[in-house]
């Protein structure tokens, strides 16, 4: 369809039984949090991806893998949700049960701004989770701190709690966010370029089952062709006044 205007956005909003966002870097972005190889500056800058975000690299030298992930939660720890994820927030919480998000941002700025229920794909960079199975050692104590932390037993390594590049996501995640998308009368597709699989796929899905989609991005995505309706621009401005229903001052109606 192309270009849309935010008034009939927002209609397709105040019909819909289930509405379903799906965020992408974009949306951080615009919070100030660097991309993923944005982040990958200073004493960083001569490692490749898959010497920072595979298991592989994470066996081989565990030091190095969590040294970054500990240097990038400290780059986020001065970084707040920005209007994009408060006005998210804003309408779940005035909507219970409406909106379902999806995300493929790992930085938790959703579940800061007071997103009730966040699906997050690619999951959480401030959360850990032990590399191999657990033996009953490991839920014994605290783990044994370290760079990383391991269990003083058996010597089972903390890990990020992410999906590196190799790794499957998370299949009960996955399969929530697949059937909110099936489910879903509007899906908003919110700064992402629409490059990335499975994520991109939810947007097919919804289209097949008959869900309008609406894209919300500065830039051109892979997946205009098949939405219903396009608003370009940042989502820290756009959401704001589409999810709070005054155009004029963009602030939540009570």
């Amino acid at each position: 369809m192309g270009a849309v205007t935010e008034a009939l956005v927002r209609r397709w909003l105040d019909q819909a039984q289930h509405v379903v966002a799906l965020t992408g870097a974009g949306v951080s972005a615009e919070s100030g949090v660097p991309t993923f190889r944005d982040a990958q500056t200073g004493l960083w800058a001569r490692f490749s991806p898959e010497e920072l975000a595979t298991e592989s690299a994470f066996r081989a030298h565990p030091q190095r893998v969590w040294d970054w992930y500990v240097a990038r939660r400290e780059a986020l720890s001065g970084v707040r949700p920005n209007e994009g994820h408060l006005a998210l927030a804003r309408y779940a919480r005035r909507h219970p049960g409406k909106l379902t998000l999806v995300t493929q941002n790992v930085d938790g700025l959703h579940q800061r701004a007071g997103q009730p229920f966040t699906l997050a794909l690619h999951g959480d960079i401030q959360s850990e989770r032990w590399l191999d199975e657990p033996r009953g050692c490991c839920a014994g104590g605290p783990p044994m701190p370290g760079r990383p932390p391991r269990c003083a037993v058996c010597g089972n390594l903390r890990r990020p709690a992410v999906v590196w590049f190799g790794e499957t996501l998370p299949a009960d995640i996955l399969s929530a966010a697949q059937e909110a998308s099936a489910a879903c009368d509007l899906m908003l597709v919110v700064g992402t370029s629409g490059a990335v699989y499975p994520a991109a796929g939810l947007v097919h899905t919804a289209r097949r089952a008959g869900g309008r989609v609406v894209i919300v991005n500065p830039q051109a995505t892979e997946l205009d062709d098949i939405a219903d309706g396009l608003l370009r621009g940042g989502s820290a401005q756009i959401l704001g006044r589409l999810l709070d229903g005054d155009p004029a001052t963009g602030r939540e109606n009570c």
